[in-house]
């Protein structure tokens, strides 16, 4: 019996109500080990913590409430020291806060915090290449 190393982009995990509304409650959980996630599910979601043409994180969140955003903003900054999360200029944070900066509702505070929270240097503005 032979076993095949595993592959999470080889998942075809969507990013839908029922996965966002998972994020949304490890989001809830930002000072528990691995946010209460277990590490079957920390390998199964790691395949969205990124954003791509696949991923519209901006559309997957236009029906929820800036507070939930921000949330989400908060626990994807923080989850990149999850294994297999590390996301650079990928991180669902830049479209999040983009997102949040579209509906003018971008807390002051929020680049403060993040900056203060993570070594990823494109957090939370993105790759000056995407911007242009």
């Amino acid at each position: 019996m032979s076993v095949e190393p595993f592959d999470p982009g080889a998942l075809t995990l969507k990013l839908d109500a029922r996965v966002l509304s998972e994020f949304l409650e490890a989001a809830g959980d930002l000072d528990a080990r691995d946010f209460g996630l277990d590490p079957d599910r920390i390998s199964a979601l790691s395949v969205l913590a990124r954003h791509d043409e696949k991923t519209d994180w901006r559309a997957a969140v236009s029906g929820l409430d800036s507070a939930e955003i921000v949330a989400l903003v908060r626990f994807f900054t923080l989850a990149e020291r999850l294994p297999g999360w590390e996301s650079g200029a990928r991180s669902p944070v830049i479209p999040l806060a983009a997102a949040l900066k579209a509906r003018g509702d971008y807390p002051e505070d929020l680049t403060g915090w993040i900056k203060a929270r993570t070594d990823n240097r494109f957090l939370p503005y993105g790759s000056l290449m995407d911007r242009l």
